[in-house]
């Protein structure tokens, strides 16, 4: 028996709901506690998050979120992290490139400067 616009079944809805409000409880917990240490509110906010994974965990949200997680670790694993050489190479590409844009604009700059002066009468004699 699905329910709901995205096919979720009601407990799963209810224990997602559960689950907000137990990591909205945790996050109160921390102000309501202002006076005492800050460890303790700091494991209410825990208390409150782990709680709300617990109750959220085993609903078909929960295990999407789940199956997700573990693919983009398996993408992350695949990544190739380019050698000290080639980050010092790419980063000496991208310093010239900026000198020469620099110099570039410069150019371009004091170039329009003396147009405009050229063209108003001040120029130098």
């Amino acid at each position: 028996m699905n329910g709901g616009a995205h096919g979720f079944q009601m407990t799963d809805q209810i224990k997602l709901v559960a689950a907000i409000v137990l990591v909205v409880a945790g996050i109160v917990g921390y102000y309501v506690f202002a006076d005492s240490a800050t460890a303790l509110r700091v494991l209410f906010v825990l208390a409150g998050g782990a709680a709300g994974v617990g109750v959220a965990w085993p609903t078909a949200l929960g295990q999407r979120f789940y199956g997700f997680s573990q693919e983009s670790i398996k993408e992350a694993r695949k990544v190739v992290w380019p050698t000290r050489k080639e980050t010092m190479q790419t980063t000496g590409v991208v310093f010239a490139f900026v000198v020469v844009m620099a110099i570039l604009l410069w150019v371009v700059d004091a170039s329009l400067l003396w147009v405009v002066r050229w063209l108003m009468g001040r120029g130098d004699s």
